[in-house]
């Protein structure tokens, strides 16, 4: 029986989409380093899905590694999530992003060549947009990445684009997340990065909620916005997660490089969320407004039209369930 490999498979994005093709009874191996994930998450997804996960901890990069994993597991397909994500990290060391970014996907490109696996499912981002010139931003606005990360990430895309012009037996589908938050509903896995490592809005305000930070952080008011906060598209990570199992069925009946923009189409300023995370938690948090950060934008979310007609694909939750569902596994993980 041939199977999916799940590169970065213990990330935020990855346990989650792992949880599904579970419950879809789809066939999985997960490849990770630990880098930027918890081993925790690993006994936390076995309770979640009910069953041992086969995976294998090595490194995106070691090309050898992952052509033997090929050769000895009948992978047909790749799920490519492994990558660095941090814009600030990025600004500060930019060639660790091009390393692993880039490099980690030449590496597992050479090791499919290698093994004739031409199926790609690849994690990309909407930070590729830049500030946008019109909204909401569809899948052929202009790509101009404004930070190292982003940059991977184009520079991935454009890599996929001309591997696939070389080689026409390729299926590759890049994905364009917007802004991913909540957990799954049993509240065993979410969005936990490591101590020190929060950047994203929703980590930072439960660690605020919990106390372990006094404050809560937000980059700018003075916006053109309803509330002079940015606004962004923030999508439930099972919507997400669903997309990647949609993607899965179009993938192996397509050619070439497909692309799809994952997010609700709705922009929501920060105070909003947070606003509604407070509403839901009867809570109330402390926060500090600091200058903008360099390369935010003021407006930022999708027109998720493609993904609808194509894929047959749609987010179902709201901006409750995203702030409930996080909060719970919080509760659930203290």
């Amino acid at each position: 029986m041939s199977k999916i490999l799940l590169t970065g498979g213990f990330g935020y994005i990855g346990s989650h989409t792992a949880s599904l093709l579970s419950e879809k009874n789809v066939d999985f191996l997960i490849y990770d380093n630990f880098s930027t994930s918890k081993y925790s998450v690993l006994e936390r997804l076995e309770k979640t899905i009910g069953k041992k996960i086969n995976y294998v901890d090595a490194d995106i990069k070691d090309t050898e590694r992952l052509i033997e994993v090929f050769s000895k597991n009948n992978i047909n397909s790749v799920i490519h999530f492994a990558a660095l994500k941090s814009v600030r990290e990025s600004i500060i060391d930019p060639i660790k992003y091009y390393e692993i970014n880039v490099g980690g996907t030449l590496s597992l490109i050479r090791a499919m060549k290698k093994t004739n696996i031409k199926k790609l499912l690849f994690s990309s981002s909407a930070t590729i947009y830049g500030d946008p010139e019109y909204l909401p931003i569809d899948e052929n606005h202009p790509l101009r990445a404004i930070n190292p990360y982003g940059q991977t990430k184009l520079i991935v895309e454009r890599i996929l684009r001309d591997l696939v012009m070389a080689e026409k037996d390729w299926s590759i589908t890049s994905l364009r997340y917007f802004n991913p938050i909540g957990a799954h509903p049993l509240g065993l896995i979410g969005d936990d990065p490591l101590r020190g490592k929060t950047e994203n809005l929703m980590p930072s305000i439960i660690e605020v909620y919990k106390g372990i930070k006094p404050n809560l952080e937000v980059f700018g008011n003075d916006y053109d916005t309803k509330d002079g906060t940015g606004v962004r598209d923030y999508i439930h990570i099972m919507d997400l997660a669903e997309a990647h199992v949609m993607s899965l069925d179009y993938l192996m009946g397509c050619d070439g490089l497909n692309i799809f923009n994952i997010g609700t189409g709705k922009g929501i300023t920060v105070l909003e969320l947070i606003n509604t995370f407070e509403k839901v938690t009867n809570s109330k948090l402390p926060i500090i407004i600091k200058k903008r950060r360099s390369g935010d934008v003021a407006y930022c979310y999708a027109d998720p039209s493609k993904a609808k007609n194509t894929l047959k694909w749609k987010t179902k939750r709201d901006l409750n369930e995203m702030c409930l569902s996080a909060y719970n596994f919080s509760i659930m993980n203290e």
